[in-house]
């Protein structure tokens, strides 16, 4: 089982040895330290608990900073998946450091992150509806929902697609790989896109196999 928390710091193009060019995605990974170590004994599941970064002591609560032994910026729990041998927990312990050094280039990974808010947006946007065409006399309905109502009953149905804030969802992407690994300065590059915005939080984890 291999984890990692990492900070999107931007886009750039890698070339394989085959002569590929790959969009890839720049990940800063900040060292950090299994925090917890659950498992199906004790909690009910087998799960590692990591926190990295460092954060003001007045913006902690003291129960936090107990529990993490210090004022932590980020925490996250990467939960073992049943049935895969590769999300074996044995051998992380409290207190281990972890750093980029984890993964290695060609493994498959899945990431998760917050994608970009973009405020309220309508149904163009937002669920890609095709908009009214410019005929029988409609004359400024390009990018209208359309009727919602429901003939009979009399009412908008719950669940109706409609114009609404679009964006701040979590996201995991699955299927991309490491490219390359800098173990001197906790760099990351992955294939394809990152969800998010530049200093964006990334869970990086391996897909189970």
């Amino acid at each position: 089982m291999k984890f990692i928390l990492g900070t999107k710091t931007g886009m750039t193009q890698v070339f394989t040895e085959d002569g590929r060019c790959h969009a890839a995605t720049v990940l800063k990974v900040a060292p950090a330290i299994i925090s917890q170590v659950k498992t199906t004994e004790t909690d009910g599941y087998d799960a590692i608990q990591l926190a990295s970064g460092t954060q003001k002591e007045h913006r902690v609560s003291k129960a936090a900073k107990g529990h993490f032994g210090g004022a932590v910026a980020n925490a996250r729990e990467f939960r073992a998946r049943k049935g895969y041998a590769s999300e074996s927990i044995d051998g992380l312990e409290k207190g281990a450091a972890l750093d980029a050094s984890v993964f290695e280039p060609g493994d498959d990974v899945t990431v998760s992150a917050t994608s970009k808010g973009k405020g309220f947006q309508g149904v163009v946007k937002r669920h890609k509806f095709a908009g009214g065409r410019r005929s029988h006399g409609q004359k400024h309905s390009e990018r209208e929902p359309g009727s919602i109502g429901a003939t009979g009953i009399a009412r908008v149905l719950k669940g109706t697609r409609m114009g609404g804030r679009m964006g701040s969802d979590t996201i995991q992407v699955k299927g991309l790989k490491v490219l390359q690994v800098n173990t001197e300065e906790n760099i990351l590059v992955i294939s394809g896109a990152v969800p998010g915005r530049r200093g964006s939080l990334v869970e990086v984890f391996s897909t189970p196999k």
